[in-house]
């Protein structure tokens, strides 16, 4: 595991934005596993900014979101297929058809996730997995739990990921409370992982996950087993490290 300190929020996406840009020019037609949140926006936005300067070509890329709420349709402007096109797709030469994100208006759960988990399957696996990191350090939608999730699952959203998340609904009553995410062996069979993390409140987990036991209580401390994982931080984020 590689730890890449950045100077503040801006810092961390164009170094993140640089690792992902590489990717996609050493290999054109690669599968970006894509996530949402806050934590990638200035990424996204660097990504874009490069992609109209002529640096950058997204005809081949291929992608496969981390998660979707269940229940929200696309057409709703806090589904995360809203949320991608908003912020990356529709600024990008990104063919639509090679987009892949969770069916959260699928009412089959079961279904759901295994026709996600072929998707992914077919497209040959993960070249370059980009992670955001929750408060209690879920991955994707994988919250604390007794065991690592396999494959893609319909979990129930903890109180603090709810919590976290009503800022973004008229009250949080909206919020959803369930979604299908991208299952841990899945993120952690991808070549490469970049995590990126900024913050002060973030501060805990991010000692817990990188620095603490293994544990499916803090989902993400998985990755400490993972060949290849960059970690991309600013100063608040590692405040509490000693690196």
């Amino acid at each position: 595991m590689r730890i890449i300190a950045a100077k503040d929020y801006n810092d961390m996406s164009r170094k993140a934005a640089n690792i992902i840009s590489a990717q996609v020019i050493l290999k054109p037609d690669c599968v970006l596993g894509l996530a949402t949140g806050s934590s990638p926006i200035g990424t996204y936005k660097q990504l874009i900014e490069w992609y109209k300067k002529g640096d950058l070509d997204f005809s081949q890329v291929k992608t496969a979101n981390l998660d979707e709420y269940r229940g929200l349709p696309k057409s709703n402007d806090q589904s995360y297929d809203y949320f991608m096109k908003d912020n990356f797709f529709n600024h990008i030469n990104i063919n639509f058809d090679n987009l892949h994100i969770p069916d959260g208006e699928e009412p089959d759960a079961e279904k759901a996730c295994a026709d996600y988990d072929r998707i992914v399957a077919d497209l040959g696996g993960v070249d370059l997995q980009l992670l955001g990191m929750g408060h209690n350090g879920h991955i994707g939608f994988n919250e604390p739990s007794d065991v690592f999730a396999k494959g893609t699952n319909c979990v129930d959203l903890q109180e603090s990921t709810i919590e976290a998340n009503k800022r973004f609904f008229a009250s949080i009553d909206e919020v959803p409370r369930q979604a299908y995410t991208m299952g841990i062996g899945t993120i952690m069979s991808a070549k490469k992982i970049l995590v990126v993390v900024s913050g002060k409140d973030k501060a805990p987990i991010v000692k817990k996950a990188f620095f603490g036991p293994i544990t499916p209580r803090v989902p993400a401390s998985i990755l400490q087993l993972h060949p290849d994982v960059t970690v991309i931080a600013d100063a608040d984020a590692l405040s509490e490290c000693e690196l």
